[in-house]
């Protein structure tokens, strides 16, 4: 008994059911044939005429027919020897049917054990066609759906690339997975500058991915440029109507101008001097935009100006209340400006001051500011109608000051009476109750006498 875990099979020469009967060999009929490769092998397919060959395959569910008894005709009797040997024939060919099917059912089980493991082997292989960025190929993959073909190959996709099918998608023999990547472009479009990302391979293909209008439009590289991973930077500016007015006419251009001086340029005009335009001319130029040019001409002309001086009070305490005497008096200074004078397109604009020069500085104006309580009673002069007096003398006004300047005041004090009587300054500058305190004490010294028209008022 062997060990192997399959049991050994003996070879039997093979019979057919119309092979002449030969004596058996040497040693009887269990020795091997004399050449065993000398029997031919059928092709696989082969058509062979019917009963060439007998099939002696069977399921080994299938047990063989029953063989029916036949009894030999009377006359086959006789031949002894001829029937023993028809019996042996029978018996050595039901023998070797049974060894045959014996040997033939463990090898129809491993047949179909590795069809049915063939079959489900074919059935997980897919053929797909994989794109990474442009690059088409044909391959064969195990792999379900389009995440788990990626990570086979290797392909990392990030979150500016496209994957079509999505990542996660079923896969399917036939079908055709692209991976496009992202690349980074620093896109300053018509002055605006911003980062985007695209998938195209080149400059053109970006331009029509971003939906970027190129006819007549300015690029900084060629259209025909490759982009690269790492990306690039792209300036383009894309072709605009500019409305330029000069010298009374307007001028319409089709321009991808940089500045508003290049599309200046562009319509033939020549700025000249300090001629300009309405817009900066280092600004961008926008669609649609009127520019206007401004003929300018100019010339400088220096002007002296006062500059005003400040006034300092202080307090004084030895002045009555209400009175202001100036100890310094203030002076004005002096001071040279430079204008700049312009007429735009011929009419004449408003000075604009360039420089400015100090010639004298200004002088402050220093006063002194009464706080001592002015007194309002004198004797023998409290009682008279001095409300009367001032209304005759000067209408009643403390500020009111003659046609002459010299008498100043209610009662139309000179300078100098002013003074003797204790007063500060101009009589027209101290306050109304210092006027009249002062009156009083004129009229205690000289009587109705320095008002000699309205003196007799006080007594009215």
């Amino acid at each position: 008994m062997s060990s192997s875990q399959y049991e050994t099979y003996e070879t039997y020469e093979a019979y057919g059911p119309t092979a002449p009967y030969a004596p058996p060999a040497p040693g009887g009929y269990d020795a091997p044939p004399a050449d065993l490769h000398a029997a031919e092998t059928l092709a696989y397919g082969v058509h062979v005429a019917p009963g060439t060959y007998e099939d002696t395959y069977r399921p080994a569910y299938e047990a063989p027919p029953p063989r029916t008894a036949q009894r030999a005709p009377a006359d086959a009797l006789p031949a002894a020897v001829g029937g023993r040997s028809a019996r042996r024939r029978r018996a050595r060919s039901a023998e070797r049917s049974d060894s045959t099917m014996r040997r033939l059912v463990p090898q129809a089980l491993v047949v179909a054990f590795l069809a049915g493991g063939t079959s489900a082997f074919v059935a997980k292989d897919k053929a797909i066609e994989l794109s990474v960025d442009g690059k088409p190929r044909t391959l064969h993959t195990f792999a379900d759906d389009v995440t788990e073909l990626l990570a086979e190959e290797g392909v990392e996709v990030g979150a500016h690339d496209v994957v079509a099918p999505a990542p996660g998608e079923e896969l399917a023999s036939g079908d055709e997975v692209a991976v496009r990547f992202g690349r980074p472009v620093r896109l300053t479009l018509d002055g605006q500058r911003r980062e985007v990302w695209t998938t195209a391979r080149t400059v053109e293909g970006a331009l029509e991915q971003l939906g970027v209008r190129a006819e007549g439009a300015y690029l900084s590289t060629s259209r025909s440029r490759p982009i690269g991973r790492e990306g690039l930077a792209l300036d383009v500016r894309t072709e605009r109507s500019v409305t330029i007015m000069a010298d009374g006419r307007a001028r319409t251009i089709r321009t991808n101008a940089a500045t508003v001086r290049e599309a200046v340029q562009e319509a033939g005009i020549t700025l000249r001097g300090q001629d300009t335009t309405s817009v900066g001319p280092d600004s961008f130029p926008r669609d649609g935009q009127t520019v206007t040019v401004l003929r300018i001409t100019g010339t400088k002309e220096v002007r002296e100006e006062a500059i005003p001086f400040e006034v300092e009070r202080t307090e004084d305490p030895s002045l009555f209340r209400g009175t202001e005497v100036v100890e310094r008096a203030g002076q004005v200074g002096l001071r040279r400006v430079t204008y700049s004078l312009r007429t735009v397109n011929g009419v004449r604009q408003k000075p604009r001051r360039l420089r400015t020069e100090v010639v004298r500085e200004p002088r402050t104006r220093v006063v002194k500011v009464g706080t001592k309580p002015m007194p309002t009673s004198v004797q023998g002069a409290d009682g008279l109608n001095w409300q009367s007096l001032a209304a005759c003398e000067s209408g009643g006004r403390p500020g009111a000051v003659d046609p002459s300047g010299t008498y100043g005041g209610l009662y139309q004090f000179d300078t100098r009476t002013w003074q003797s009587l204790g007063g500060a300054g101009r009589p027209q500058d101290a306050s109304a109750s210092e006027q009249t305190f002062r009156a009083k004490k004129l009229y205690v010294q000289r009587g109705a006498s320095p008002w000699p028209h309205c003196g007799r008022r006080l007594h009215g």
